[in-house]
């Protein structure tokens, strides 16, 4: 992936089409990634599929982006970045499709691991186009515009998939985004260049990619299906030692291919793993809660929204998080990024905290003070540890280091997700099975997937120990422009 040019010069501009195919692209793959949690209620009762199946349409999404995400780049350096920003487009049509007339669970499941290859390309090689096409002042505005288009995106998901769902049925959503991406193909043909980088091994690390899956698959489906196999059944074990296994071997593997998706010597970096573990932490947190926020709301025991309504229910959380954007790079080098990171956490996992008191007497109402909280707190924390994941290496080495840290966000939201969805439906069904009301719980399970969290936002705050060696300078224009995207995606800036 091309690194970001940090020079003060004019520079040269992104032609506009390179600007639509690259910015649109990157706001309807982030508002379908977002959107999707809150059309799984109205997805269950037209398929008949289970909830704790469907929660497949989200980490299995996620498993196949964490693979992905770095070779696509890769295969973008070496085959051409705008031929596999097609492909990736050309896919995210016919997951669209294949989703929209999906007559059950495992056609929407299926759907949505292709979609998650689909979404992780555009996000790879749409960036690495942007940066091919302009460079200078002019690149910082474009990198800045496709920033906020993903920002934007990824706020926006949850409302507009709930008027959608109201308005056209759950299929609504991926019909006009198969529409909005079919329309950028002939946009990229005619009006976006081809660039490649000449400079890249042609190697392609293949093995490292199935790897990561063959890791996260089996892990993902132990700890989704654990309570239900128990912890210490074959079934269970086996997975984990599947993934063990294929660890090792991803290990292995790394230390041999010409160029591998994970540099393991960029692991010996105290603060790189810091930040990108902090990452993991964020984009794990924030796609939990929203996955169980958006279940709860709309259950018929607690406050049976309509898919709007819950859309409309984490507005709050979503602008906390975009009004804060802008203060989080001057506040982190005012203060280090450290210390940012650790009161970031610290927030979060008040508000997660918070919620570990929900009771089925709670108000809506009541879950807007610490969701204000949780966003505003992940927000700070991301945003510093994700420009110290590209600052802390060297100039070449900036790529790796922003695709360590991308997939790190799809890996923690795929663990999360099952984590927090395991935790929530065990302690639900304990209290049913003891005779409590579906509200109280609804309730229970929620407050001890709550907890969960607390303790994931509470690790965080260690992390900031391993970060606190970076000191961040002057705030520049393109830390600005990282900021605004950290929620979705690291931008590859310069070290400093």
């Amino acid at each position: 992936m091309t690194d970001i040019n940090s020079r003060p010069a004019a520079g040269r501009a992104a032609g506009l089409g390179v600007l639509v195919a690259a910015c649109v692209s990157a706001l309807v793959v982030n508002a379908n990634t977002s959107a999707v949690t809150i059309l799984l209620p109205a997805i269950s009762a037209d398929t008949g599929a289970p909830l704790d199946q469907l929660q497949w349409a989200v980490t299995g999404y996620m498993l196949v982006g964490a693979a992905v995400i770095v070779t696509s780049g890769a295969l973008g350096d070496v085959l051409g970045r705008r031929r596999v920003f097609l492909a990736g487009l050309v896919l995210f049509v016919a997951s669209c499709v294949l989703i929209a007339l999906a007559g059950s669970g495992g056609g929407v499941i299926a759907g949505r691991m292709i979609q998650g290859a689909a979404g992780s390309t555009i996000l790879a090689c749409g960036m690495s186009l942007l940066s091919a096409a302009s460079s200078g002042a002019a690149q910082m505005r474009a990198i800045t515009l496709w920033g906020a288009a993903s920002a934007a995106g990824a706020a926006a998901g949850p409302l507009v998939g709930g008027l959608l769902v109201d308005a056209t049925g759950w299929q609504g959503l991926f019909w006009i985004d198969a529409a909005i991406a079919a329309a950028l193909i002939p946009v990229t043909m005619s009006r976006v260049s081809e660039s490649r980088d000449p400079n890249r091994s042609r190697s392609i690390d293949m093995a490292g990619t199935v790897l990561i899956a063959v890791v996260l698959v089996p892990l993902v489906l132990a700890l989704s299906e654990g309570n239900t196999w128990g912890w210490a059944s074959p079934a269970t074990l086996g997975c984990l030692l599947v993934s063990v296994l294929a660890a090792v071997a991803f290990v292995a593997v790394e230390q041999r291919v010409a160029a591998p998706i994970v540099d393991l010597r960029l692991l010996r970096n105290v603060v790189l793993v810091g930040a990108t573990l902090a990452i993991l932490l964020v984009a794990g947190a924030i796609n939990a809660l929203m996955y169980l926020l958006s279940l709860y709301f709309q259950d018929p025991a607690a406050f049976g929204m309509s898919a709007l309504e819950a859309g409309l229910a984490t507005l709050p959380a979503a602008a906390a998080m975009i009004a804060v954007t802008p203060l989080i790079t001057p506040f982190a080098v005012k203060i280090g990024p450290g210390l940012a990171v650790a009161i970031g956490f610290a927030l979060a996992a008040v508000g997660f905290a918070a919620l570990g008191f929900v009771t089925a007497s709670w108000s809506y109402a009541a879950f807007v003070l610490p969701l204000v909280a949780v966003a505003i707190g992940l927000g700070l924390a991301n945003g510093p540890a994700s420009a110290a994941s590209t600052a802390v290496v060297s100039t070449d080495e900036v790529g790796q280091a922003s695709g360590i840290s991308n997939m790190a966000r799809y890996i923690g939201g795929s663990l999360a997700v099952a984590a927090a969805a395991t935790v929530s439906t065990a302690v639900t069904d304990a209290h049913r099975a003891a005779g409590d009301p579906a509200g109280v719980a609804l309730a229970a399970g929620l407050s001890r997937a709550a907890l969960l969290m607390t303790v994931m936002s509470a690790a965080g705050i260690v992390l900031a120990l391993m970060v606190r060696h970076h000191r961040a300078t002057q705030a520049r224009a393109v830390d600005r422009a990282a900021a605004a995207a950290a929620t979705t995606h690291t931008i590859p800036t310069e070290p400093r």
